[in-house]
């Protein structure tokens, strides 16, 4: 059965890095980085929340679709709400697939140490709304925000240990 892969976590915590190599190692996976589909939307940039609003409907009716031909879906997206959770819950279960979220978390400094090392296009945004001190609220919002549906991995130490937990993860689910 096809499976949407949510990697929800903080920003800088490597969401995007681990979604590429799953998708890289797993042919046929589509990699579905909806901050990659917000660049699409004209004024973007003035209003990254307006355009991430457009997007995530469009990226979820692709996760369904590319789900409904029997692929998997990775989709690295931090959600801090469960009413957004229960949106990809419903395109997953619409296409026939499951629905896996895996929240990655490291210490908010750990986070923020990679959010300074890494370029990103949507770091304008985040250091616009207040840069570490978004990281640091977002960090703490995600774990109020935590569901036992919710598979919580560790995202200390480099990006390969914390995809070694993914695969773990997913190999026993």
């Amino acid at each position: 059965m096809p499976r949407l892969i949510h990697l929800n976590g903080p920003t800088g915590v490597g969401k995007s890095t681990i979604a590429a190599r799953y998708a890289a190692d797993h042919p046929g996976t589509l990699d579905l980085d909806a901050d990659e589909i917000v660049r699409l939307v004209g004024g973007w940039r003035e209003d990254f929340h307006g355009a991430v609003n457009l997007v995530r409907p469009l990226a979820l009716t692709m996760a369904a679709t590319h789900l409904a031909s029997g692929h998997d879906v990775v989709m690295p997206q931090l959600i801090m709400l469960g009413g957004e959770r229960d949106k990809f819950a419903a395109a997953a279960k619409s296409a026939g697939a499951d629905y896996l979220e895996f929240v990655l978390l490291a210490p908010p400094e750990m986070a923020i140490d990679r959010y300074r090392r890494r370029e990103h296009h949507i770091d304008h945004v985040v250091d616009a709304l207040g840069g570490v001190d978004v990281i640091r609220q977002s960090h703490d919002r995600i774990t109020t925000y935590l569901t036992p549906a919710a598979t919580v991995l560790d995202a200390t130490g480099d990006a390969e240990q914390t995809y070694a937990r993914l695969r773990a993860a997913l190999d026993v689910g």
